[in-house]
C-alpha cells in the first residue's frame, strides 16, 4: 500500500506563486513517475507535470514556463514550483505516484485558488 499526501496549496493574488509538496509511503515498491494532475470544477482532470526517477520532466502547454517539477528522490517527494499564477489555474491539484508495479496512487488534493 502507498500513502500519498499532499500540501502547500492556499489562496493567492494572480502572479504570485505556490509551492506544493506531495511525499509518497512505499515499504515495498519503489516509487517510478511522480505527476501533478488538476481539475477545475466542471472539468475532468488534467496532467499539469510529470518527473521520471530520473529527473526527466514534461509540462502541459497550459504551465510551460511558469511551473517547474522536481523531485527529492531519497525521499519520494515531489514539488510543484508555481509561478506568475492566474486565474485559470485555479484548481484542485492532485499527486499522482506510480509504483514500479505500474501502480498508480493518488493524493487527496489540495485547493489551489487564484484571485483576479
Amino acid at each position: 500500500q502507498v500513502q500519498v499526501v499532499e500540501s502547500g496549496g492556499g489562496l493567492v493574488q494572480a502572479g504570485g506563486s505556490l509551492r506544493l509538496s506531495c511525499s509518497a509511503s512505499s515499504s515495498i515498491f519503489s516509487i517510478n513517475n511522480m505527476s501533478w494532475y488538476r481539475q477545475a470544477p466542471g472539468k475532468q482532470r488534467d496532467l499539469v507535470a510529470i518527473i521520471t526517477s530520473g529527473g526527466t520532466a514534461n509540462y502541459a502547454d497550459s504551465v510551460k514556463g511558469r511551473f517547474t517539477i522536481s523531485r527529492d528522490n531519497a525521499k519520494n517527494t515531489v514539488y510543484l514550483e508555481m509561478n506568475s499564477l492566474k486565474p485559470e489555474d485555479t484548481a484542485v491539484y492532485y499527486c499522482n505516484a506510480r509504483t514500479s508495479r505500474n501502480i498508480a496512487y493518488w493524493g487527496q488534493g489540495t485547493q489551489v485558488t487564484v484571485s483576479s
